[in-house]
């Protein structure tokens, strides 16, 4: 009892320290993110770790991914930016693993319903909640590692569903750019 405790303790503060520090990284180099986007794919998957990973610092990765997709090859930005978010994304889900007691405590109802749901397909809503976006999912990692939802399964269906959302969105920008483009009277 004492030792899971303790590693609870452990596993928040770790993810706590995690947060922090890219919190930290994005402020400070805030600047600097948007130059992320001359390095291409590597650019694209980077940002979108940093977009699955920050919670409060407002990363703006699905602009990103929409741009990209209309210079890139969109298929390839949406699974840059799936994989990148889904690593992300471990994050929240380490933090709800860590920081159990406070996360069902503070959170209670929310946790309540978003358990139940886990409870009831846990994969599936875990793929259609990470396929679209969802400014809710923040929660909805946590809970999954408050309730102990497989690590490994967790990752997978979020990775799934964020690349089906980046590929959508990048596809969205390879159409949509250049009209928009277009309309501004600027050439590609």
């Amino acid at each position: 009892m004492l030792k899971e405790k303790s590693r609870e303790w452990y596993l928040s503060l770790l993810a706590a320290a995690i947060v922090l520090t890219l919190i930290v990284l994005a402020v400070i180099y805030r600047d600097k993110l948007e130059d992320l986007q001359g390095y291409g794919y590597f650019g694209v998957f980077v940002m979108s770790v940093l977009t699955g990973g920050t919670v409060i610092v407002p990363v703006p990765g699905l602009p990103m991914v929409f741009a990209m997709g209309g210079i890139l090859t969109p298929y390839y930005v949406g699974l840059a930016a799936g994989l990148g978010e889904g690593v992300g994304v471990l994050i929240t889900y380490m933090a709800g693993r860590g920081g159990r007691k406070t996360f069902e405590t503070r959170f209670y109802s929310s946790y309540i319903k978003i358990e139940g749901w886990m409870k009831q397909r846990g994969t599936l809503f875990l793929f259609f909640s990470s396929s679209v976006p969802n400014p809710l999912f923040v929660l909805i990692g946590a809970t999954a590692g408050a309730m102990r939802f497989p690590l490994w399964k967790f990752f997978f269906a979020c990775c799934a569903g964020k690349t089906v959302k980046g590929t959508w969105v990048a596809y969205l920008g390879s159409w949509g750019l250049p009209t928009i483009l277009r309309w501004l009277g600027i050439s590609m």
